[in-house]
């Protein structure tokens, strides 16, 4: 199979799809993004205006702002320092996570390359992998007794001396389902003896309801060493209520150590021949948004959980429907009764009902027969009048 025939194949994004049916239409309550309908905080934008006023227009350093790089290590080695700060040698800017998500494929995958992904997940992290012409074996989450669970063992023995990739996104989208610290240093203790770099997307980090108010959802870099073989992806989009100014990062192995030897420097040179670099006024946003961190983030994550409760209280009083508590994330996964084509389904819900939800086959067959529905609403009524079309929907 030619590259050419690869992307031909590439299937279509079914929550487009499904948004595509309802755009125009003003009365159709949409939950089918993950992002919040509520604005980014003004500081952040000011701060980018003020950037645009002052002329800054021009090219900026391919791995970012070294301020911006150096705000960046602050803040990931006060969540996660526990084995000493992290350095700005380490991390690199991106135009938007999923940028670091396919930058990190493109520095580790060569055609023919096996990597492992746990299921159902967003579609580009495994469509990523494809398009470099790797090799994608899947090991599926299971609903069980009203969460999800990974069978730790099926994953141990899936990933082997052949896998040059390990891809895991916990706290993880759709599903809400979260690593443990100890399932993540039995992952990391494994992938060192395969030789297997683990690319963890820990976007939804700081959205974690399984602790105590205001924890971080556990991290590998509260695990790692310097030197592992890991590379970690975060964004601003979902904690800093930034989802449309496309602004990310990369956190890769110390480079005095084997694993990162000459990886910032690699790293440079894709970000050059991908995005050559991110506009300076969006990490002037970022710099805004890290300096406000302690204030914006925990309060953003308390609305979110107060959402998430609402909407979940709601789904478990319907008649027909299964929902899996998520302990982190901005989703709802749930099913209903009798239901197993779940684009037909969303597209029936938008049609008849205005309630624009995403098909669960968006994430795979994995998750097929359910529905996501993003529960980050500035306004928790919507929620509700969302729940009263769904009631609707199954009453006829």
């Amino acid at each position: 199979m030619t590259m050419r025939t690869t992307m031909q194949a590439l299937p279509g994004s079914k929550i487009r799809e499904v948004a595509n049916a309802g755009l125009g239409r003003a009365d159709v309550l949409a939950f089918w993004f993950g992002e919040s309908d509520d604005v980014t905080p003004l500081p952040i934008r000011q701060a980018a205006a003020d950037s645009l006023l002052r002329g800054e227009t021009f090219y900026s350093h391919n791995l970012g702002l070294p301020e911006l790089r150096q705000a960046i290590a602050r803040y990931a080695s006060g969540l996660h320092g526990g084995r000493g700060p992290l350095g700005m040698d380490r991390i690199a800017v991106t135009s938007s996570g999923v940028t670091a998500l396919m930058l990190a494929m493109q520095w580790l995958l060569s055609p023919g390359d096996e990597l492992v992904a746990v299921v159902p997940v967003w579609p580009n992290l495994t469509a990523q992998p494809q398009i470099l012409g790797a090799q994608v074996k899947r090991v599926a989450l299971r609903p069980q007794a009203g969460a999800w669970h990974l069978d730790l063992d099926e994953l141990l023995a899936a990933v082997t001396p052949r896998t040059r990739v390990l891809l895991v996104n916990a706290p993880n989208n759709p599903t809400g389902w979260t690593l443990t610290a100890a399932e993540q240093a039995t992952l990391l203790a494994h992938c060192r003896r395969t030789g297997t770099w683990i690319v963890a997307d820990e976007v939804y980090e700081r959205l974690y309801y399984a602790g105590a108010q205001g924890q971080v959802a556990p991290s590998f870099l509260d695990q790692a060493e310097p030197g592992d073989r890991l590379v970690v992806a975060q964004s601003f989009s979902k904690s800093f209520l930034m989802t449309g100014w496309r602004l990310g990062w990369l956190v890769l192995p110390s480079p005095d150590t084997p694993a990162g030897a000459g990886a910032m420097d690699t790293m440079g040179k894709l970000l050059e021949f991908n995005t050559s670099c991110t506009p300076v006024f969006v990490q002037q946003g970022g710099l805004a948004a890290l300096a406000m961190a302690d204030g914006l983030v925990p309060q953003v994550a308390l609305h979110m959980a107060a959402c998430r409760n609402r909407l979940l209280g709601g789904l478990e009083r319907l008649p027909g429907v299964t929902v899996a508590r998520p302990p982190g994330g901005m989703y709802a996964f749930f099913r209903l009764e009798g239901q197993g084509d779940s684009l037909a389904l969303a597209k029936r819900l938008v049609a008849d009902h205005g309630l624009g939800l995403a098909p669960g086959a968006a994430f795979g067959d994995e998750g097929e027969g359910w529905l996501r529905w993003c529960f980050a609403s500035r306004d928790p009524a919507r929620l509700d009048e969302g729940l009263l079309r769904l009631g609707r929907a199954l009453a006829l």
